[in-house]
């Protein structure tokens, strides 16, 4: 997704393995947004990178059933990752860590060999979220012996809407925070809302060719399995696993954008989406979420309201 609006002061650079970009409805804010976000960013990275040795995340993973001791800022993000468990019944699970190193993800994208011709060795079902002994009043983890954590998207989309709502405090007007597709909004918007050029699964970098919508508030999230890939044992693979096997989910659709009242929420959705394949339209329409699905050949599904596609979101 990319973010427009009129003459919106905008920066964009790398981050968490993927691109930030930082709106502000105020010209003269950008700088007090961006110290903002930068330190959101380096903090949700200490403590929740599945590539840094040093981070909470990792230690945890490393402590081998042992019980550690974590930040508030990593107990909130588990939080969030252990109700998106609950609230998707397992669809999205943060015990998927050892699966997804499995799968040959176990570095950063940009790291990652394209082409590798090893065979990929599944992990097998996750272990789910009982496998995890959580004391929140003491911010006390332990792991089950063989259980590994992958915060992953829901730790971003937390960072977004963090990073936005601070962003908008410390500016004092509307900010949008971008964070490779997980998007959130905070203060007053622009006149007409902020423009949002949605992905679609094609390679192509050009929003002008793009869907668009308007937001006011709240997040919007689009998971999707078409272009951050690899290949391995001759297989094309993504990052989104189904928990309940371990592997790739059937491919259905290639994009969901779900928006919602936060990103943790827009984001917990569309990758439960892209899990259900099939049923997720009807799961959309009982959580009350609109949504755009594109199937692989490129047809598209809304549902709950979601606007016909209007083109030419760069304005």
């Amino acid at each position: 997704m990319t973010a427009t609006a009129a003459r919106p002061a905008a920066v964009s650079f790398p981050a968490l393995g993927t691109t930030a970009s930082l709106l502000v409805a105020g010209p003269g804010a950008l700088d007090a947004a961006r110290q903002v976000l930068d330190a959101e960013l380096a903090a949700i990275d200490a403590a929740c990178s599945r590539f840094r040795p040093d981070s909470e995340l990792s230690r945890a993973n490393a402590a081998a059933g042992a019980a550690v001791h974590v930040s508030a800022l990593f107990a909130e993000a588990l939080d969030v990752a252990l109700h998106a468990a609950e609230v998707t019944e397992g669809v999205v699970d943060p015990t998927v860590g050892t699966a997804v190193t499995a799968l040959g993800y176990d570095v950063t994208f940009a790291a990652l060999r394209p082409q590798d011709v090893r065979p990929v060795r599944l992990a097998g079902p996750v272990a789910g979220r009982r496998a995890v002994e959580w004391d929140r009043v003491a911010r006390r983890l332990r792991l089950l012996p063989g259980v590994a954590l992958d915060l992953g998207a829901t730790a971003k989309a937390l960072a977004a809407d963090q990073a936005a709502r601070r962003a908008a405090e410390a500016a004092g007007c509307g900010v949008l925070v971008n964070l490779g597709g997980d998007l959130s909004v905070a203060g007053q918007a622009p006149p007409g809302g902020w423009r949002i050029a949605i992905a679609d699964g094609h390679a192509t970098h050009d929003t002008a060719d793009r869907p668009t919508v308007s937001i006011t508030e709240g997040g919007l999230a689009t998971s999707g399995t078409t272009v951050r890939t690899w290949r391995r044992g001759g297989r094309r693979l993504h990052h989104i696993v189904d928990p309940a096997t371990g592997d790739l989910p059937a491919t259905v659709w290639r994009t969901v954008s779900v928006a919602a009242a936060s990103c943790v929420d827009a984001n917990t959705a569309s990758t439960e989406a892209i899990v259900l394949g099939e049923r997720a339209p009807d799961r959309l329409r009982r959580a009350g979420l609109p949504a755009r699905l594109v199937r692989v050949d490129g047809t598209v599904e809304r549902v709950c309201g979601w606007p016909e596609d209007t083109p030419g979101g760069a304005r």
